[in-house]
């Protein structure tokens, strides 16, 4: 096992493993940059290492002073968390070459699963349904729209390298696939400084499921079953919950084998997601891996009782994995609930600034990760999370009316926040009796506020 890791990233995901690496006698490195200099959860690390200003370019997506401070801090490991350069291939590779350990995939892999495209094409190899689309990336707006006449608008552009919804676009038509394709190449190559897009027909008012998988060293490959992401605003989660409500026993089966067959396939080590979406009919299609740990991990983890983190960890270490497939199970329902300092009034206007007032929710089967408490000031750099409520409990009825209370219990002063947003989805029919599409929560409340 290591001695000590350091963990590339920054908030409540660097809190959660600093936490997973001292229940495991391992010491934990944090990395911070000058926004996050006064961060609470910096003097629970055992040591902690400025790396540079505020901005992410010159901080935590800065690979030289990110390896610099691990081989300053003497670490046998790297814990990426997610975002910043958990799927950066090249950062993997750098690391290793450095000798020191990436906690995750090997980047062959992770360049494999991370591009769209040849994710898609290695479905396809594994008999793992993919929605009708190119083969490769578009090369030219004339290939774009007799691709679109073949398998018929509306279509979906998005980005081959790309995620988080970033160059992604939709088109209805001749007109509109003409700008949708430019917009979408110019987002993904400012996202993510590659252009290239596929085209894929778009599966109206789908869910999203997702399957959570591990993988050892020994070959070993299991899947932790299965998350609804359904509840989304413009391709960002909001609500995620485990078991899907719904779901087909036999479409749960076949979905978390598909998934299971497409990693194996992949030689993938460690933590993975693949995701899917499922029409009316519930029928599955593919459409993108995430090499990572995931935001919602924890509801798989109430579900299941398997602290992935600390799986993650074990497995970089050549730990095998302790059970077989049919020794992980699905117990009650749990949810989770994405905290945003974000103004849902306000179109989700970003809301940084000092948090005056801080009493989380609490009680039996809650569970709060979050790296904020009063007189903590959000700042304006990062990704606008601060804190995800998570519930379980034995049905998906009593952890709804767990979750109300929460939200009704839960109180921050000098910042807004998506809490009362929050409020309305857990009094929403359509979301109580189960099974809302991607686009449930744009159509029902207005632009202004989804």
């Amino acid at each position: 096992m290591f001695q000590r890791i350091l963990i590339a990233n920054r908030g409540e995901i660097a809190l959660r493993v600093i936490r997973a690496c001292k229940d495991l006698g391992i010491q934990s490195v944090a990395v911070y940059s000058e926004a996050d200099r006064d961060a609470s959860y910096l003097k629970i690390a055992d040591e902690a290492i400025c790396i540079g200003p505020g901005p992410s370019a010159e901080s935590y997506l800065n690979i030289p002073r990110i390896i610099a401070a691990a081989e300053i801090a003497d670490v046998e490991a790297i814990h990426p968390g997610y975002g910043f350069l958990s799927e950066n291939p090249h950062f993997a590779e750098v690391c290793r070459s450095c000798r020191i350990e990436f906690i995750g995939p090997s980047h062959e892999s992770m360049r494999l699963l991370g591009n769209k495209s040849a994710a898609r094409d290695l479905a396809k190899e594994n008999n793992v349904p993919t929605v009708p689309g190119s083969d490769g990336a578009i090369e030219d707006e004339q290939e774009a729209i007799r691709l679109a006449h073949e398998i018929g608008f509306p279509v979906l552009i998005k980005a081959a390298a790309g995620g988080g919804g970033r160059g992604m676009r939709v088109a209805s038509n001749d007109i509109s696939l003409h700008s949708a394709l430019q917009q979408a190449q110019a987002e993904a190559e400012a996202a993510f400084n590659d252009r290239s897009v596929y085209i894929e027909k778009l599966i109206e008012q789908p869910r999203h499921i997702e399957v959570q998988i591990l993988a050892d060293t020994q070959g070993s490959v299991v899947h932790l079953w299965e998350r609804d992401c359904s509840m989304q605003r413009r391709y960002q989660k909001i609500v995620e919950e485990s078991p899907a409500p719904g779901l087909p026993s036999s479409v749960r089966e076949d979905i978390c084998k598909a998934a299971v067959r497409l990693i194996k396939s992949a030689k993938y080590i460690n933590a993975a997601t693949c995701e899917f979406l499922v029409d009316k009919d519930h029928r599955f299609y593919f459409i993108e891996a995430n090499a990572r740990i995931q935001v919602e991990h924890p509801v798989t983890e109430l579900v299941t009782g398997i602290d992935l983190v600390k799986q993650q960890i074990k497995i970089a270490a050549g730990e095998p994995l302790p059970w077989t497939q049919d020794q992980i199970e699905q117990r009650g329902c749990a949810i989770e609930c994405r905290i945003n300092a974000e103004d849902p009034e306000h179109n989700f206007r970003p809301s940084p600034g000092l948090i005056e007032e801080w009493r989380p929710a609490g009680g039996y089967g809650v569970r709060i990760d979050s790296h904020v408490s009063a007189g903590y000031r959000v700042p304006p750099n990062y990704d606008s999370l601060i804190c995800k409520l998570i519930v379980h409990q034995p049905t998906r009825e009593e952890a709804i009316a767990c979750v109300r209370r929460c939200l009704d219990e839960f109180h921050i002063k000098g910042i807004a926040t998506t809490i009362p947003l929050h409020r309305r989805i857990f009094r929403d029919s359509a979301f109580i009796e189960g099974g809302i599409d991607t686009k449930y929560l744009e159509r029902t409340y207005t632009n202004d506020e989804a």
